[in-house]
């Protein structure tokens, strides 16, 4: 076999070889949940020291102020907070349709800054 037959066998090889190969999965689309957890982490961390973030989520009369959120997969959000009256209240809430109000607010001196605590599965859907 001459070189130049081998060296075009070896090529057809290589071209079928790729071809046949089951092309890379497509990434996944960034989920809103972790959208919506990344950006509110982003804006507690650009807090000054007297400085918190108020996160208030309305439906109808209702009004929490969101000390918590807890996302158990990509779809759905719990909010944990308290309403006007402090009573512990949640609301269980598909992440597509969550508006949330965030507010940077100044703390009174010698009071610690509240934080949101934010907690995601780590095998989201």
């Amino acid at each position: 076999m001459a070189l130049g037959d081998l060296t075009k066998q070896l090529a057809q090889q290589a071209i079928l070889s790729a071809t046949s190969k089951d092309p890379a999965p497509a990434p996944q689309p960034e989920s809103t949940s972790s959208v919506v957890l990344a950006e509110i982490a982003r804006m507690q961390k650009a807090l000054k020291e007297d400085e918190e973030l108020a996160v208030f989520f309305h439906s109808g009369p209702e009004r929490i102020r969101v000390m918590e959120i807890f996302v158990p997969s990509r779809h759905v959000a719990i909010l944990s907070g308290t309403d006007a009256e402090r009573h512990l209240t949640r609301v269980i809430a598909p992440i597509d349709s969550l508006q949330l109000i965030c507010k940077v607010t100044k703390t009174p001196a010698g009071v610690k800054p509240a934080r949101v605590n934010l907690l995601a599965r780590k095998n989201s859907e």
